[in-house]
């Protein structure tokens, strides 16, 4: 149901028949009820009396919501979201890197190591992604930014689906020595130096954007 809403075919402010859906999805009324339900939480629909059940205008989305992201890769509803997502992480990773580079204590620099480790003993995708989750996470972690480690929301999502489609198409290259360099900077506490280190580790994922615009298939390339 929510794909439909995301992808357009099921359109910003058209009313929904239930029964018609229940009918085309095959499945039960208290099914479709309790979906309802969650896509309401998530500001997708929402219900009026005499109106019905009707898809309310994207602006009232909650576009950071874990699954709203995770739904739109599912399907490839809106590819730009990658783009989008680049463009977030362009703003906050950086910014991150280099309060972490202030404010690391030891433990946040066990958990950068950790990730390290994890990604230096990885031998599939699966257990490469684990670890690039880590990474990112314990570097929020390591900002002392309670608001900055809910961006861990977006993150871990979107690099989640993100590699799921890059290891699709060919492996990428390794992601050990550009993670380590910002760790680096992060263990001598020089900020300027963890923040380029970040941007150059960013630079490796945009140019998989790049490929992506130039030629209109699914990204291929390296784990950011």
């Amino acid at each position: 149901m929510a794909q439909r809403i995301l992808s357009g075919q099921i359109p910003e402010g058209s009313t929904i028949n239930v029964p018609d859906l229940q009918a085309d999805l095959g499945v039960s009324l208290t099914a479709v009820r309790e979906a309802l339900k969650v896509l309401t939480a998530k500001g997708l629909v929402d219900a009026r009396q005499k109106r019905g059940t009707f898809v309310r205008p994207r602006s009232d989305w909650n576009l950071l919501d874990a699954d709203m992201i995770r739904w739109h890769f599912d399907d490839d509803v809106r590819p730009e979201l990658l783009e989008e997502l680049h463009e977030v992480r362009g703003i906050v990773e950086p910014a991150a890197a280099r309060l972490a580079a202030l404010r690391a204590d030891d433990s946040h620099l066990t958990a950068l190591d950790a990730a390290l480790e994890e990604m230096a003993s990885a031998t599939d995708d699966v257990a490469a992604a684990i670890a690039d989750l880590a990474f990112h996470r314990a570097l929020l972690a390591a900002t002392g930014n309670e608001l900055l480690t809910k961006m861990e929301v977006i993150m871990e999502t979107g690099l989640a689906d993100r590699d799921r489609l890059v290891h699709k198409v060919k492996p990428s290259d390794d992601p050990l020595p550009s993670h380590r360099r910002v760790v680096d900077a992060v263990r001598a506490h020089d900020p300027v130096a963890a923040e380029q280190a970040m941007r150059e580790l960013l630079a490796k994922a945009a140019e998989d954007l790049t490929e992506v615009r130039g030629s209109g298939s699914k990204p291929r390339g390296r784990r950011a």
